[in-house]
């Protein structure tokens, strides 16, 4: 193992997460500008196969390039690419499958399995994935909603005590809002 990679690899233990941008490309990835990689489970050992555009974020979720379920069987695992384009998003518990082609402005729902291509402007879930609508009739439903609905001015990770007890509030009858 390269000494540059074994320091990434101590520095992931000691930050207890998934890799790094950099170290992503150190295997390959090729990784647009504004990717954010969250916890995700990336084959490494096949990193060469897979690439993104720009401002994709991955949140805890799987990418396959490879299946390894014929390698008992035929000796060989199979391989293919995974192309993501820009301005994606791929939610919690997806399952990305070798081979697989994903266009521009996509949203993969939490815990879908992708075993097809997805087309430009498509919002998908399910196992298997399948598109429900587009990300541009998505984005419009939400912006009428947000005028109906409660949404929160302040980051997250800057709220008040006194802001996040009112959040929890108001959300405790199983109501939606919108948050930084």
């Amino acid at each position: 193992m390269k000494l540059k990679q074994l320091l990434m690899k101590l520095k992931r233990k000691i930050r207890g997460s998934g890799y790094s941008n950099e170290e992503l490309r150190t295997y390959g990835i090729e990784m647009g500008e504004n990717c954010h990689i969250l916890t995700s489970k990336i084959d490494v050992h096949h990193g060469f196969l897979i690439s993104m555009g720009n401002n994709v974020t991955i949140s805890d979720a799987r990418l396959l390039t490879h299946d390894g379920s014929t390698k008992k069987f035929l000796g060989y695992s199979r391989v293919g690419r995974i192309k993501i384009g820009s301005n994606v998003f791929i939610g919690a518990g997806a399952i990305i499958l070798p081979g697989i082609e994903i266009g521009d402005n996509v949203i993969v729902g939490a815990g879908a399995v992708v075993t097809k291509d997805i087309p430009n402007d498509s919002l998908v879930v399910g196992n298997p994935a399948k598109v429900i609508k587009t990300v541009t009739g998505y984005i419009e439903e939400n912006k009428g909603r947000m005028n109906n609905e409660n949404v929160w001015n302040t980051h997250y990770s800057s709220k008040t005590q006194e802001e996040k007890n009112e959040m929890k509030k108001i959300l405790s009858d199983g109501s939606i809002g919108y948050d930084l």
